[in-house]
């Protein structure tokens, strides 16, 4: 029996509201590498992009792949140490998500972040039973706003994208999941209603959140 459709949830501001810890660790970073660091545009311009393309927003210029693969891991290993003990699962998420399994909805959860932190956050959270297949950034090509994430999400759990549902709070992820061919739901954790104005659906959270509601995005 087929699947009704699919669900991809992004992990950063969606699965886990995770924003002020990320801030927190680039901003550390910036401060330890004399780096001039600006919080709203960071907000707007660089979260949710890969690591590589946050540093080029950061520095202005290409790093060399070593520094950047340093640098990314020295990042990584400060949030995680300060986000530890803190990671919850996004409000009403664990019941959206049981809902969707009672329906036979497979989820699938496509991220920018490298793989110890998608590990991270779920086994910190207790998610990891609920999805049918995890993505991370070097799974494939091209992260956030290319649909590569997304398109890849949809060939593990089996479900054609263009009947897939996106879950999304960032612009790089909103135009990932759009190009992919699948419906968006924009979560506010991020960005305003009116900024996410390009969603099919805007949520504050998963609290309430009807499976047929989000099944109807889908209808031609």
């Amino acid at each position: 029996m087929s699947a009704p459709f699919g669900a991809a949830f992004d992990m950063d501001g969606v699965i886990v509201d995770n924003r002020k810890y990320h801030v927190l660790a680039w901003k550390a970073f910036a401060r330890k590498h004399g780096v001039p660091f600006d919080t709203r545009h960071f907000k707007d311009h660089l979260f949710g992009r890969v690591n590589r393309e946050i540093f080029m927003g950061l520095y202005g210029h290409a790093l060399p792949e070593a520094e950047v693969i340093a640098w990314a891991e020295e990042k990584e290993a400060f949030y995680r140490s300060i986000y530890k003990g803190h990671v919850e699962p996004a409000r009403g998420l664990v019941a959206f998500l049981r809902r969707l399994a009672d329906r036979g909805v497979p989820a699938a959860v496509a991220t920018a972040a490298p793989r110890v932190n998608l590990d991270f956050a779920l086994d910190e959270a207790g998610l990891r039973p609920y999805f049918r297949a995890l993505v991370d950034v070097g799974q494939v090509m091209r992260g956030k706003p290319a649909p590569d994430l997304y398109l890849k999400a949809a060939e593990m759990i089996g479900v054609p994208a263009t009947r897939c549902v996106a879950f999304e709070d960032s612009y790089p992820g909103l135009e990932s999941a759009l190009a992919a061919g699948m419906k968006v739901v924009g979560v506010t954790t991020t960005h305003t209603h009116r900024e996410l104005g390009r969603a099919h659906l805007v949520i504050r959270d998963f609290e309430g959140l009807d499976v047929g509601r989000v099944e109807s995005l889908l209808a031609p």
